[in-house]
Parts: C-alpha cells; structure tokens; sequence
C-alpha cells in the first residue's frame, strides 16, 4: 500500500495521480501498487511542484514499523529517524523554543 499527500501542489498533477491511486480527500491518495510504480510517482511528483508546494509519500514495507516515509518540498511537517525509527516533528510545536 502507499499514500501520498501532496500540499499546495497544481490541479494537473493531483489529476496525474489519480490515474494510479484513489483520492479519498483533497491532496490525499491511496492505493496498491508496484515499487516501480511508486518510485515513478515519486519521481514525477518531485519534478513537477512548485515553489511552496510539497509531497509525503508512505508505504508499506518490511521493517521494525511496516512502513517508511519520504518528503520532498515544503511541507508543514518533518520526518526525522530517530535511532532508526522515523518520527514526525512539528516545527514551531510546543516543545520548541
């Protein structure tokens, strides 16, 4: 499984992704494809955002979480490993400062 989560990106490339992945909700998509497939959609989606804009993709994969995590742009959101686990930080959180 992957999603992906694209923020503040063009109409045309949210409708390229739906071409592979449903989009249950605005900018979210899910779905069941291959990693050549997911990669590919990486790849794309990475060339195509513009300033301001940026993509979250998250899929399933053999590890001690079952999943991995990638961003590329400006996303509201961080992922950092934390001794090997991949943890969200939130910058400007409450702990910050």
């Amino acid at each position: 499984m992957v999603v992906m989560i694209l923020e503040r990106v063009p109409k045309a490339l949210r409708g390229e992704l739906s071409r592979w992945l449903i989009e249950p909700k605005p900018g979210v998509f899910v779905g069941d494809v291959s990693a050549l497939v997911r990669d590919k959609l990486w790849e794309k989606c990475c060339s195509r955002i513009t300033a301001g804009a940026g993509v979250v993709q998250i899929w399933s994969t053999n590890n001690e979480q079952g999943y991995d995590v990638r961003i590329w742009g400006n996303t509201r959101r961080k992922v950092v490993d934390y001794e090997g686990l991949k943890l969200v930080w939130i910058p400007g959180g409450p702990r910050e400062g």
